[in-house]
């Protein structure tokens, strides 16, 4: 047991405002991969159901047309901010990527907070409740450190403080600007029918009602998809809690890091060019 928290007791021994990304590595490349990748793509598929923002995205065809495509162009991105940091090469390219993509549009600051205020919490939240462990709080101030820094890089003013600064301003905006929408249904259409080659053979009944109960009820409602079975909700999180003790008393820590041979996407299977990641400058780019 005491080989399963190394990475917590050398997580401890750091400073999160300083070590935030030694910190966000280990959480996503050691400690929890699975649980925050996962988390990550249900902050995103969050940031793309407020209706201004899936109005963006459904214009320009990204997400609804090229969906493979637009959600491994984001995983990249960001995975190469994650990897590499802020200030390597490989990051500052796609950092400035990113400011590229985003430049061409008028898009308000409250609407890059959410994004942002979505990777920070959605996550987080999920780890609370699935993950081996809880988050401590070394964990929840690198990750909102990270995030800070991500907004400060891309011009984002007015990023709140602390965490539960952040958490606080989310609640707040996602109660009032997360509301059903025709916009954000199509995009969740288009993400589901990707997440559904997913689901194991076996559970491929299950499929459409297992990717709802994942969701919680005002992203359910955003995007238009109905409520799953109880059975089905509450088998998934017995069996996600079943996990998460499993890998707490019998697990042991992870010797090869995430991504450690690379990122691999169905998208670029023999690898890509951060600079050509996200729409051509002719396609009609996404915001």
């Amino acid at each position: 047991m005491r080989q399963r928290y190394a990475n917590l007791a050398r997580i401890r021994a750091l400073d999160p405002e300083r070590d935030y990304l030694a910190i966000y590595q280990t959480m996503l490349r050691l400690e929890f991969p699975w649980d925050l990748k996962l988390g990550l793509n249900l902050a995103f598929t969050r940031s793309f159901s407020v209706p201004a923002v899936a109005a963006v995205h459904v214009g320009t065809g990204e997400l609804t047309e090229r969906t493979q495509k637009r959600l491994d162009d984001t995983g990249l991105l960001m995975y190469e901010l994650v990897l590499n940091g802020f200030d390597d090469p490989r990051g500052r390219e796609a950092l400035r990527r990113i400011n590229q993509i985003h430049r061409r549009y008028a898009i308000p600051a409250d609407h890059y907070r959410y994004v942002l205020g979505c990777l920070v919490v959605v996550p987080t939240r999920w780890l609370d409740r699935y993950g081996w462990r809880r988050l401590c709080c070394h964990e929840r101030q690198a990750t909102h450190a990270f995030y800070r820094e991500l907004g400060r890089r891309m011009g984002v003013d007015a990023v709140p403080d602390t965490y539960a600064e952040f958490e606080a301003w989310f609640d707040a905006y996602d109660a009032a600007h997360l509301r059903p929408n025709d916009d954000a249904a199509a995009i969740e259409r288009a993400t589901r029918t990707l997440m559904l080659t997913r689901v194991p053979t076996a559970l491929a009944p299950l499929g459409n009602a297992l990717v709802g109960a994942v969701y919680d009820g005002p992203l359910r409602r955003a995007t238009r998809v109905d409520d799953p079975p109880l059975t089905v909700r509450g088998g998934l999180h017995a069996a996600l809690r079943v996990r998460a003790r499993w890998q707490r008393w019998f697990g042991r820590p992870r010797t090869v890091a995430l991504f450690t041979d690379g990122i691999r996407t169905r998208t670029y299977p023999d690898g890509y060019e951060i600079s050509r990641l996200g729409p051509d400058p002719g396609d009609r780019a996404t915001g």
